[in-house]
């Protein structure tokens, strides 16, 4: 797409009242990247997000998008840089539950305010855990974990992503649910932790889904649950913990979410377009299929609608640490 038609397209999505403004700026703009910054390190499901909206995006836009990983302290490095860029749509994060809703509680420095730095842009998905133990361990149900952690001298040992990630908090709310004896070992990373799963020096953790998929196909991993209030297309005949017939997990949810931001003070006119380009996204059958494949739930949403998301899930989250006694050293 040339800029002549970049400039018409983007001023006939806008309306012809922002024609002057926009024209201006897509001339000014045409040739620069647009920077979608991945707080994370490549090969998660950021990343996975982020580089297939870098594809979606690049033709409406007209223009070249690069994704550049920031990972660092819980995704807060990137999430900080994108907060202090210029809010001309140059620049923008892919901002996870962790990103805005669980590092207020955690870091008592925090680099950024997720409600007064960012403008949302859209939802793209949720992100179900499994809840996954090793071979080794003799329980095919829910019920069964509990005993044997019970019954098991120093209970069982869980694996998460780290202090504080989306995989230690379902843990928690597990342990907190069901009286199970568990004991946290934290990694640097999911892959550090699962590997450590599937060798059976660590007995279970609660996982993405992405990475687990093959292990469970190929028998080297059992899951037991998933931590969404349904059973997931990619793994039908494992039950939601809700439904594991243990009275204490009926109402257990704990899903982690992937979403697009923009520096606040980007304009609503361009906020309201890249919120377009999501849903437009997302409504395609083979990205919608690829994502449910991968275990990822595609969910597009209003930046209205996810600046809620963020206040609700920020104030959730922030019960749940207390109640735990979770801190970042």
């Amino acid at each position: 797409m040339n800029r002549r038609l970049a400039t018409r397209t983007i001023a006939a999505l806008l309306g012809t009242p922002f024609l002057g403004v926009f024209a201006s700026h897509a001339r000014a703009q045409s040739d620069k990247p647009l920077t979608l910054v991945v707080p994370y390190a490549a090969g998660g499901t950021s990343d996975m997000l982020g580089r297939l909206l870098a594809r979606q995006m690049a033709e409406p836009l007209g223009r070249t998008v690069v994704v550049e990983n920031r990972p660092g302290a819980g995704s807060t490095v990137g999430a900080a840089h994108v907060a202090r860029a210029a809010p001309d749509g140059n620049t923008l994060l892919i901002a996870t539950s962790s990103t805005l809703a669980i590092n207020p509680s955690l870091y008592p420095k925090l680099p950024y305010d997720p409600l007064k730095d960012f403008a949302p842009i859209a939802m793209i998905a949720l992100v179900p855990l499994a809840l996954v133990v090793s071979p080794s361990i003799n329980a095919r149900h829910v019920g069964d974990l509990v005993s044997l952690s019970n019954a098991r001298p120093g209970g069982l040992s869980y694996a998460s992503a780290g202090n504080g990630s989306p995989q230690h908090l379902a843990a928690e709310m597990f342990k907190a649910a069901t009286d199970a004896e568990l004991r946290h070992v934290p990694y640097g990373g999911s892959a550090a932790a699962l590997t450590d799963v599937l060798s059976g020096q660590v007995d279970m953790m609660f996982v993405d889904l992405a990475p687990a998929l093959p292990h469970l196909r190929a028998k080297r991993l059992r899951a037991l649950g998933v931590s969404s209030l349904t059973r997931q297309p990619t793994l039908p005949d494992v039950p939601a913990l809700a439904e594991s017939g243990v009275a204490e997990l009926r109402r257990f949810e704990a899903v982690a979410w992937q979403s697009l931001v923009a520096p606040a003070g980007t304009p609503k006119p361009l906020v309201d377009r890249l919120n377009r380009l999501v849903v437009e996204m997302l409504d395609q059958p083979p990205v919608r299929e690829g994502l449910q494949r991968d275990g990822v739930e595609p969910r597009s949403s209003s930046p209205d609608d996810l600046a809620t998301v963020i206040r609700t899930d920020t104030e959730r989250w922030a019960r749940i640490i207390k109640a735990a006694g979770i801190s970042i050293a």
